[in-house]
């Protein structure tokens, strides 16, 4: 199958990732009775900025391709308290109510957070019944590398005007 995109793909897939869930930091807790063991700081911090995006249509497999489902690439750069690139790949399927779609995406963003160099995943679900949207991206657990191991978080994405911007709360385990 050809780059073929579901009709309103790319409308439902910029509502998507322009509305997030509210956000909320992640704490680290120890278990009762446990031993007792040094713990790392947690740092809990904020960033913002933004982005721009490109989102490009993939080929999908012919086995499970129809008009429904939608596969795309991701090109990100951010700007802001977040420096760095992105790359991934979107999941969609819509469906034949009017304004009814889910999609799923992974990225691995590459950069400096807060300072802090490295690289981390993305997870995005998002599903818009009927003209809704709900988007969740969550940093994957255990994804940071370098000086961003450790990294847990939540993100979300706004659109005005046509400009992309991000708010990530996020802790960090280690020493600050």
């Amino acid at each position: 199958m050809k780059n073929r995109v579901p009709a309103g793909f790319g409308v439902i897939a910029r509502v998507c990732l322009g509305v997030g869930l509210s956000l909320s930091g992640y704490a680290q807790t120890g278990s009762a009775g446990a031993s007792p063991v040094q713990k790392e700081a947690v740092m809990r911090s904020h960033a913002g900025g933004t982005f721009d995006v490109k989102l490009n249509p993939l080929t999908l497999d012919d086995k499970v391709a129809d008009a429904t489902l939608g596969r795309m690439s991701i090109d990100k750069q951010f700007h802001g308290d977040l420096e760095g690139t992105s790359k991934g790949e979107m999941l969609s399927a819509a469906t034949s109510v009017k304004g009814s779609a889910g999609y799923v995406a992974i990225e691995r963003v590459s950069g400096t957070l807060g300072g802090r160099s490295g690289s981390f995943v993305l997870q995005h679900s998002g599903t818009m019944t009927r003209g809704t949207p709900q988007l969740t991206i969550t940093v994957v657990p255990d994804s940071g590398t370098g000086q961003l191991v450790g990294l847990a978080g939540r993100m979300t994405i706004k659109i005005d005007n046509g400009k992309h911007s991000y708010e990530f709360e996020y802790t960090l385990a280690g020493k600050p």
